[in-house]
């Protein structure tokens, strides 16, 4: 197996970041939905479980950022063969996932209202006391945190943690199966075992 990416496959660099981001994604999820279904609220476990949530979510940030980096200085295989319209799709669904990426982490990361204790190793401060939160929302738009966090909270959980996130996600899965099964071609390898 390569490092780099090859007309052919993807090398193990960018395997390693789809798949750490895949994982990541998945403990986000987990770790929101076990704080909002087994936990009350203001209790240490529910605490743990947001700090949880908010280190993997500047976990996908940092992972993101250098997934995009390693896309951007390499190529991207070949798509298999196909018509415009399904390589069209590709492109499209390959954008929206990548969108969905960055918007989550950042809305996650601005709309919170408390500092990160990141994996409980140290502490990263809130957008709030931040001087770009300062000079942009504070200063520029004239706005306070509460009136901030309403629509920033309603992009990242209402529409995109909700709905969004688990229809892309759900499309590309089923896209990786068609490959797979229906069209018996090399997507899914190439993200896999390269064979």
């Amino acid at each position: 197996m390569t490092i780099k990416n090859t007309a052919e496959n993807y090398g193990s660099i960018a395997k390693w970041f789809h798949w750490l981001t895949a994982v990541f994604f998945l403990a986000s999820y987990c770790t929101v939905y076990y704080r909002h279904w087994f936990t009350e609220e203001k209790t240490p476990e529910n605490w743990i479980a947001l700090q949880l949530h908010l280190s993997v979510g500047i976990s996908i940030a940092v992972i993101v950022t250098l997934r995009i980096i390693w896309r951007v200085i390499n190529r991207v295989p070949d798509l298999e063969p196909g018509t415009s319209l399904e390589h069209g799709m590709a492109h499209v669904g390959h954008y929206s996932l990548y969108a969905i990426m960055i918007i989550m982490p950042v809305t996650g990361y601005i709309g919170t209202g408390v500092d990160t204790e990141f994996y409980m190793l140290f502490d990263i401060p809130k957008f709030e006391s931040t001087q770009l939160f300062t000079t942009i929302v504070s200063d520029g738009l004239g706005m306070t945190f509460k009136e901030f966090e309403k629509p920033v909270d309603f992009i990242h959980k209402d529409i995109m943690g909700v709905w969004v996130v688990w229809l892309l996600i759900a499309g590309h899965a089923s896209a990786a199966l068609y490959h797979q099964f229906v069209k018996k071609d090399r997507t899914l390898s190439k993200m896999t075992n390269g064979k």
